[in-house]
């Protein structure tokens, strides 16, 4: 794996080793393009060096660039923010470096891609939101910091505004990390089961939660595994698995299910 930091391209690259191509592979799905504009790169280093998104990396099934927003300010302690006008808390993410930023990467590559804003105005981002996000050539993960962005930035830039929930995070780092996981997992290839994707909660072949799993020990301080599940009769299983994912989705999550029936 690639892990270097570039200073004349202005981004931290990530990439998986280059695979050699032969006849077979030039009809392969390119891989999907992720650039993330940060004030803090380094927040990612563990995140992009471990399990299934590494290997989804090393397997160049996915690149990842990450840019340091500050490369683009033009004073010498690099600064990003400024007091609110009209007064308040905090500081705001200056117009005229975050738009400079952001342009700047669009045209590193020939396909500007989709540009997604991390903040807690957005939209909020589920699995059918990260099943659109999937067939895109390149995404790019603006994140916020501080009180947020200048409202300029949006007028200008006209991203996607996405948020990953109602509560506050000290910035769009650790939701940018949840848009790349869940659209990841959704990469042919990148799970070792490729029917996994389609039947996990919220899902396309699965929109209710997910049935009850179990493995080994058959019996635990009293609790044992359903009979059922192990009598080996696969039509028996699956109407089981149907009924305890009703079930299960009438109990902790009743509006998944009346959305499912409507």
């Amino acid at each position: 794996m690639q892990f270097s930091w570039e200073r004349n391209r202005r981004c931290f690259h990530l990439a998986g080793t280059p695979a050699i191509i032969n006849e077979n592979d030039q009809n392969k799905m390119p891989p999907l393009h992720f650039d993330i504009l940060t004030l803090f790169p380094g927040i990612f280093e563990g995140f992009l060096s471990e399990s299934v998104l590494k290997n989804a990396l090393d397997a160049d099934k996915l690149r990842i660039r990450l840019h340091n927003m500050r490369d683009w300010a033009d004073d010498k302690h690099a600064t990003m923010d400024d007091r609110p006008f009209g007064g308040g808390p905090g500081m705001v993410l200056k117009v005229d470096r975050v738009v400079p930023s952001v342009e700047a990467v669009q045209s590193q590559h020939p396909e500007p891609g989709r540009l997604l804003m991390l903040t807690p105005q957005g939209r909020t981002f589920n699995q059918r939101f990260a099943e659109s996000l999937v067939e895109e050539k390149r995404i790019l993960l603006l994140c916020g910091r501080y009180e947020g962005f200048d409202e300029r930035i949006v007028e200008l830039l006209k991203p996607e505004e996405i948020s990953i929930g109602d509560y506050i995070l000290n910035g769009g780092e650790i939701a940018a990390m949840v848009v790349i996981e869940s659209v990841m997992r959704l990469i042919p290839g990148v799970l070792g089961d490729q029917d996994s994707n389609q039947y996990d909660s919220f899902s396309s072949g699965n929109r209710l939660l997910d049935c009850a799993q179990y493995t080994r020990p058959r019996e635990y301080r009293g609790l044992a595994v359903p009979e059922v599940l192990l009598n080996g009769h696969h039509a028996e299983i699956n109407r089981w698995r149907d009924e305890n994912t009703q079930n299960r989705t009438a109990e902790k999550r009743p509006d998944l299910l009346e959305k499912h029936e409507s």
